[in-house]
Parts: C-alpha cells; sequence; structure tokens
C-alpha cells in the first residue's frame, strides 16, 4: 500500500507536464468566466442604487405642504386671508376668591358676665332679633334686684308721709296755726321725698337693665356661623366673641382681581360663581370695589353679593367668572396674531395684494379666538396662516378662507 500511494502521487506530478496545451486552454476560459461574472455584479450594483434613489425621491413627496406656496405659474405664493367683520363681544374676566359672610356680627358679653348655664342655638341654625343665644347666672344679681325694689317701696312711703303733712298744714294755714314758713318746709320736705322715690325707681331700672344684660341676644336676624361658648363657662367683656352671625344669611366672595382688570369692572356687573369640589353654580353681583390695591400684588377686591345656599360655606374656596365690558371689535384666530418686540400685530394684503404689517391691541383672549381692541376695522383681508414666512411689501396672491 504505501507504495502505490507513491506512485500515484508520482502521476500526479507529472500530469502537467504531459498534457501542456491542454492546460493553457482551460486557463482562458476561466479568466473569461470571471470577468462576465464581475460585470453582472457590477449591473446589479448600479441597479441597486438606482432602486434606492428612486424610493428616496418618492419618500420624500409626503412632506407637510408649506404654508403658502407658488402659484400654478409659478410666480406668486398663495396665503389664506379672511375678513373677520365685527361683532359685540361680552368680556369675562376670571378670577379666585373666598367665600364669606357679607355683614358678619360677632356677638360677645355686653355685661358683667358670670357662669353660663345654658345655651339655646347651635352653628348652622337661623335666629331672629332679639332672640336668647345663652344665658347667665344671675342669682346674685336678682336678690339685688329685689332690694332695688323695697328700696322704691321704702322712698314711696317717705314721699306719702310728706305728702300727707303738707296737706294737713295747707288747711291750718289758714286758720293761723302754721305759719308760711313751716309750708315752705313742708313742702321741700315732701319734694325731697318725691326725688328719692325717683332715685331708687332709676336704680332698679340700671339693676333691671344690668340684669337683662346677663342674656346673649342676637342683634338682627341671621345665620349662626360659629359658637364659642359652652355651659358651665365664665365669661366676662374680655372673653371675645361667643357667637358670629351672618345678617340675614346674606354671604359675598371676596373675588381678587388683577389691577387692570379690576378698573374695568364696574358695580352691579354679574359674574357666575363655582366653589371648589363642585359642579353647582350661582349668580353674584359686584357691590363694592376695593378703594386699595395691594402693592405686593397689584391686586383689588371686587366683593360679589350672593344669596344663602346650604352649599356655599364661609371660608371656602371658588372660582368666579364676570361679566366685563361689552366690545365691538374684530375676533381673530390665535395664528393670525403674530408679536415681537414692538407688540402684537398682524399682517393684511391690500387691494394691489401686496402684505402691510398692522400693529394690533389685543381685547379678551378666549377659545373662540382673540378680540382685536384697536388696529383694525374688521374689513381687512388678515393673513390667517404662514405669517411668519412673509414679509411687508411682499406681493401674493390671496386666497380666501374655505376657497379651493
Amino acid at each position: 500500500m504505501p507504495m502505490n500511494f507513491e506512485t500515484t502521487l508520482d502521476a500526479s506530478d507529472t500530469t502537467p507536464a504531459d498534457t501542456g496545451t491542454a492546460g493553457g486552454d482551460e486557463g482562458g476560459v476561466d479568466q473569461t468566466r470571471q470577468a462576465g461574472r464581475k460585470r453582472s455584479l457590477y449591473i446589479a450594483l448600479a441597479v441597486l442604487v438606482v432602486a434606492l434613489i428612486v424610493a428616496a425621491f418618492m419618500l420624500s413627496g409626503g412632506e407637510e405642504e408649506p404654508a403658502f406656496a407658488p402659484d400654478d405659474a409659478g410666480n406668486l405664493p398663495a396665503v389664506t386671508v379672511l375678513a373677520p367683520g365685527s361683532g359685540t363681544i361680552q368680556g369675562v374676566i376670571n378670577a379666585t376668591g373666598t367665600l364669606a359672610a357679607r355683614r358678619e356680627m360677632p356677638v360677645g358679653v355686653t355685661g358683667e358676665g358670670g357662669r353660663v348655664i345654658a345655651v339655646r342655638v347651635e352653628a348652622g341654625e337661623w335666629v331672629s332679633a332679639g332672640e336668647v343665644l345663652a344665658v347667665i347666672d344671675r342669682s346674685v344679681q336678682n336678690q339685688q334686684a329685689a332690694s332695688q325694689q323695697a328700696q322704691v317701696r321704702v322712698a314711696q312711703a317717705d314721699a306719702d308721709l310728706a305728702q300727707a303733712n303738707l296737706d294737713r298744714a295747707l288747711q291750718l294755714v289758714e286758720r293761723g296755726f302754721i305759719s308760711q314758713a313751716d309750708i315752705d318746709r313742708l313742702t321741700a320736705t315732701r319734694d325731697a321725698a318725691v326725688a328719692r322715690v325717683a332715685v331708687a325707681r332709676a336704680q332698679l331700672g340700671e339693676r333691671q337693665a344690668r340684669n337683662a344684660q346677663l342674656n346673649i341676644v342676637a342683634p338682627a336676624a341671621g345665620y349662626v356661623l360659629t359658637r364659642n361658648v359652652e355651659v358651665g363657662q365664665t365669661v366676662g367683656p374680655g372673653s371675645g366673641t361667643l357667637f358670629s352671625i351672618a345678617r340675614r344669611g346674606e354671604l359675598e366672595l371676596l373675588a381678587r382681581i388683577g389691577e387692570a382688570e379690576l378698573s374695568a369692572l364696574s358695580v352691579g356687573a354679574t359674574g357666575i360663581v363655582t366653589p371648589v369640589g363642585t359642579d353647582q353654580q350661582f349668580t353674584c353681583q359686584i357691590w363694592q370695589k376695593s378703594p386699595v390695591i395691594d402693592e405686593n400684588t397689584r391686586q383689588g377686591t371686587a366683593r360679589c353679593a350672593l344669596a344663602y345656599d346650604p352649599a356655599l360655606r364661609p371660608g371656602g374656596f371658588a372660582s368666579i367668572a364676570l361679566n366685563g365690558e361689552t366690545l365691538v371689535a374684530p375676533r381673530l384666530p390665535e395664528s393670525a396674531v403674530l408679536s415681537d418686540e414692538q407688540g402684537s400685530y398682524v399682517y393684511i394684503v391690500n387691494d394691489e395684494n401686496v402684505v402691510e404689517r398692522v400693529n394690533v391691541e389685543l381685547g379678551e383672549i378666549s377659545d373662540e379666538g382673540v378680540a382685536i381692541a384697536s388696529g383694525l376695522s374688521g374689513n381687512e383681508r388678515v393673513v390667517l396662516r404662514a405669517g411668519g414666512f412673509l414679509t411687508p411689501g411682499e406681493e401674493v396672491r390671496p386666497v380666501a378662507e374655505g376657497a379651493s
């Protein structure tokens, strides 16, 4: 076997020499085939590159159209315009504030004070004028009143006796038994006794009035907001507010409004109040504007009167939409209004289809658009979009909004 293997190797090594002409022909065929394969590869690469270029061009066709574009002749850009006209716009001022009693009446001790023996109302109840809210012990004061009543009776008895003595003396003076001097003395005694009766009665009245002040009463009809007293508590003139009452239950919203907006409101303007945490709405009316502006916040207070409702709780937070001044003006979408360091402005297209800049003053801004307070009459052709791509003096082709 080893011998056959060597013989085979020797034979393969000598084959090219034996077939020299045939080997040369096969080499030429291989070179031709390789050249053909290279040409096919180049053609395939070229086709692929062209396909990629075509695909990229087709994809670029989906870009957003410019806000304005040349017309069919390729000369002038087309822009969308609108003549807004003018209409009546009801100004609305939005603000927030705190609910409160319109006239809150603090009720405390007006007399001598003492120990509270009864509290007859609770917070959240209605009371009438003069109704007793709480009672203070008056056992000592009652004894003092009884003593004063006795003093009145004593003084009255002395006055009656003095009058009787004077009457008898007058009967005797005609007979000469009593001198005129005695009559004058008896008259003075009678007058002094009558005066002491008046003093005693006044003292009794004072005592009774002081005792009446031991009843803490409502100064006017209203709604009890707070109660700060309990039975057994000792109270006096320095005890502070025991009850607070909203007179007639009237409430208000203390709306905090900016200085400029406050000046645009008038007393009597109406609004809609929405307490926080609820969808309920209540109508209110401004009854007073604050004469003072807070120098820190640059805000003032508009006091808006509200009728009583259980959903309105003093101290709560609420929002308000107030009806401001009525304005007759054009209204534009926000896309038509531009601004720079010189202020707000719009572009219009004049009769010669040339773009012009017009400075404007803005009014109320709402979901319906921007009110133009001054600068436009409403008959101009206002550029609605693409104002940032235009320059004053540029000629354009105006297209009315909605036109095809």
